[in-house]
């Protein structure tokens, strides 16, 4: 039988050629190694995640171009406040800088912003220049970037217990009602479908308190690339990867003799 042709979905000559109908919906990707890289080089630990803003437009660029619906970024964790104040610091001006330089290209390019976390935990400024962010493309119908801000798994799925026992409590919902999809509908991420495929950079061997919810059938990939070398090209030959994978979601596929799956 002759294989139907794939067609390329990047203007970039050396991508892989990926099939538009297999692609991930929803990509999550854990942006490690920013520190690693500027220390690497010999540089302030700041310069590695300034650069590693750089590789978060590049990604956002190509999942417009392949046809991404949604792109999920791990940009702080709870976890995180427990850095040093200097680079703490450093990471808020960081994202003001970044949610005031990109509201133009996000509403060229039809993408839309969202913020998942703690976002009260900010600096005022900070929240104030992405709420304006998030205003203001709002109705834009193409790709959805998520930034996890102050974020934590654990800390997100207790909220959405406490949340649900409280209704339960007061007999806003009985117990029958708490169910898998209530729980979900109580997270940070209600409405957004799970991520299909999650990326890690620099190697580390764990989620690190990330959509421990949402990623139960996540396809996971680790990468040894530090975040700030993170290109466009690896990302495509993960996507191609991701597409030679079998998700059964905890089925068994069977092959009748006539060579078809059920």
């Amino acid at each position: 039988m002759r294989q139907k042709k794939r067609r390329s979905l990047s203007s970039d000559p050396q991508a892989p050629l990926l099939d538009p109908a297999r692609l991930p919906g929803h990509v999550a990707v854990i942006m490690d190694g920013n520190g690693r890289w500027a220390q690497k080089k010999l540089l302030n630990r700041v310069r590695g995640h300034e650069q590693g803003t750089e590789t978060v437009r590049t990604i956002v660029d190509a999942c417009c171009g392949f046809g991404i619906g949604y792109l999920t970024l791990y940009a702080f964790s709870t976890e995180n406040w427990a850095r040093p104040q200097r680079e703490i610091s450093a990471l808020m001006r960081l994202l003001k800088k970044f949610a005031l330089s990109e509201r133009a290209e996000f509403m060229e390019k039809n993408i839309r912003l969202n913020v998942i976390g703690q976002k009260e935990r900010l600096s005022d400024d900070v929240v104030k220049e992405l709420d304006i962010f998030m205003d203001k493309t709002q109705h834009n119908t193409g790709l959805v970037v998520t930034l996890a801000l102050s974020y934590g798994g654990r800390e997100e799925i207790t909220r959405a217990a406490r949340q649900l026992a409280e209704k339960a409590v007061s007999g806003t919902i009985g117990l029958d009602d708490i169910s898998e999809a209530s729980v979900s509908d109580h997270l940070y991420t209600r409405g957004m479908p799970d991520p299909d495929l999650l990326i890690r950079t620099s190697g580390e061997m764990r989620l690190s308190n990330f959509l421990l919810w949402q990623a139960a059938y996540a396809e996971i990939f680790i990468t040894d690339t530090l975040w700030p070398d993170f290109s466009k090209k690896e990302f495509a030959g993960i996507l191609k990867e991701y597409q030679a994978r079998d998700r059964r979601f905890g089925k068994v596929v069977c092959t009748s003799n006539d060579g078809s799956q059920h």
